[in-house]
């Protein structure tokens, strides 16, 4: 279904400590809704909550594992929870791609957990693809950001990506502003700012070496602070090395505007978040947004809202999975829509 996009001007946006609040919310894309599941599962919001504060309280990393998952779904045939369907060495999956290789086992593992507490108080009825969502925007929050707001209504996906279009999909940590955007702008992003905002989720979570030492050897990138560099040598001391670091270098496990400061000094992990700095078209919002924190978090959780409702399958599209990992045997029972909902039941839900 081909997205119809809503002009921020039009959203106003008020964002506190508590999170994002809409005092005036947009039109969803066809198909999603902002009630969607207020009869069908009313307590949906409280279970992923509940289920993901003790997960998050165990381990503060799990958030940009969560929201990177996200991205990864969102940008490869839309946010569909293709990325969360298991494959096979003959048929291999979204997930068997170069760059879905490091995602994290344990945000599957959360899915799965957030799936099983759902299904047991409204079974057949809430997709992988809404927990996915709801889940990613929960831990953004609770890790210090905006909670950007979730319209509902996804379908799951009947299959996955092939490798090559998993690969042409997502962007490369050695992009540079131009490969960047123009990747985005594919995907419906027409704007700088957008850009810009979406590579703050930088702002925590971790890189393989062999996403930055490109910039070390065999020569050092003449953008990148030398301190930094000598860090990330001692860290990554070839360029075969298996090791990891934070993105961010200050505030490693909050959400925070810390990422683009970090740009501002040198400090960027990848070719993708110092470009950021280093190319004019985008080096005035890296500024505002270093100086801003509030206009990040805006523009942030207005860009989200924007990704989460890229090429949704809504109605009857694709199922409702009871297992996310794999595809329903028997899709009958789940094919019901906003439309033509199941005895007893209707499809909205309070956000």
């Amino acid at each position: 279904m081909e997205a119809q996009y809503f002009s921020a001007m039009f959203l106003l946006v008020i964002v506190s400590s508590a999170g994002v609040y809409a005092s005036d919310l947009p039109t969803p894309v066809e198909g999603l809704s902002w009630t969607f599941y207020n009869d069908s599962c009313p307590t949906l919001e409280s279970i992923v909550k509940s289920t993901l504060q003790p997960l998050q309280k165990q381990n503060i990393t799990q958030a940009p594992g969560l929201l990177r998952l996200l991205f990864h779904d969102c940008f490869v045939q839309g946010c569909d929870a293709s990325i969360l369907l298991n494959g096979t060495s003959s048929d291999p999956s979204e997930q068997q791609a170069i760059p879905n290789l490091t995602l994290r086992a344990a945000a599957f593992e959360i899915i799965n957990k957030i799936k099983s507490a759902v299904e047991v108080k409204c079974s057949g009825v809430v997709s992988c693809a809404d927990i996915l969502a709801l889940t990613a925007s929960y831990a953004v929050y609770m890790a210090g950001g905006p909670e950007f707001l979730v319209p509902l209504g996804r379908r799951d996906s009947l299959t996955f990506a092939n490798q090559t279009v998993t690969l042409a999909s997502l962007p490369g940590p050695t992009s540079n502003v131009t490969v960047l955007m123009t990747l985005f702008t594919e995907k419906g992003f027409d704007n700088f700012t957008e850009l810009a905002a979406l590579s703050g989720a930088h702002t925590f979570g971790l890189s393989h070496c062999s996403s930055f030492v490109n910039r070390l050897y065999p020569t050092q990138d003449a953008t990148l602070n030398a301190t930094f560099a000598k860090e990330l040598e001692h860290t990554c001391p070839t360029n075969t090395t298996v090791n990891t670091t934070n993105l961010d270098i200050r505030t490693p496990n909050v959400f925070d505007k810390k990422y683009y400061i970090n740009l501002q000094k040198g400090e960027g992990l990848l070719t993708s978040d110092q470009d950021l700095y280093n190319d004019s078209r985008t080096q005035q919002f890296v500024n505002g947004f270093a100086l801003n924190q509030t206009s990040f978090f805006q523009q942030f959780a207005l860009s989200m809202l924007k990704m989460v409702q890229l090429d949704v399958l809504t109605g009857t599209e694709g199922e409702i999975r009871k297992n996310c990992a794999v595809p329903n045997t028997n899709t009958s029972s789940y094919l019901y829509s906003i439309i033509d909902p199941p005895m007893g039941s209707s499809s909205s839900f309070s956000s």
